[in-house]
């Protein structure tokens, strides 16, 4: 065989390997990046929703969810956090395997009543966005050892964090709930869910 030609096909070789290393390197990073770790999961809870229904664990299952702790007389974090859920509202608007979640932690003022007034201020038109209130000691028992976010001083020491589940009830990520680029973020990470 000439030179040349063993020369060339040690070439092709060459660039062969090369260019399935860089796919391999490649496709590695964009399975990291698009990989979401379970930090825990949600424990059997049941509260009520703002239709007068029922809402539990099982009704978390089957979407993608963000949840929220908010209360609706407040002055502080909410109103931005509730513009914040509500651009994500619009943004998965067509999209039926997303959910969102608000919890409140002044369930004494927040009544059924009051968690409707609520909704329709920050313009939910459907069920995809839903409020509920429970018991304030399983509510601080929810938040602190299921959704592991602080629960002290309510209502005022809720946490502003936005909580990322999977279709399983399983918690995927944290936000701040009044940061844009946080939200940037979860909007693309519950991208990523709805395509796993």
């Amino acid at each position: 065989m000439p030179r040349l030609l063993i020369w060339l096909i040690s070439i092709a070789v060459l660039l062969l390997l090369m260019a399935t290393g860089a796919w391999f390197v490649i496709n590695k990073a964009n399975t990291a990046r698009t990989q979401l770790p379970v930090l825990g999961e949600i424990p059997p809870f049941e509260f009520v929703e703002r239709s007068g229904e029922t809402f539990g664990l099982d009704n978390l299952k089957g979407k993608v969810h963000v949840v929220d702790f908010i209360f609706t007389n407040c002055l502080g974090p909410c109103p931005v956090m509730a513009i914040n859920m509500g651009d994500l509202y619009k943004a998965f608007g067509d999209s039926d395997k997303v959910g969102f979640l608000s919890i409140t932690v002044d369930p004494e003022r927040d009544t059924i009543v009051a968690l409707q007034d609520y909704a329709e201020k920050v313009g939910v038109t459907d069920s995809r966005w839903q409020f509920i209130r429970g018991d304030m000691n399983e509510l601080v028992d929810l938040s602190e050892k299921g959704f592991m976010v602080p629960a002290e001083g309510l209502p005022g020491g809720h946490s502003t964090k936005f909580v990322l589940l999977d279709k399983d009830a399983k918690i995927r990520g944290y936000y701040t709930g009044t940061d844009k680029a946080s939200i940037d973020i979860l909007k693309r990470d519950i991208a990523t869910l709805l395509r796993n």
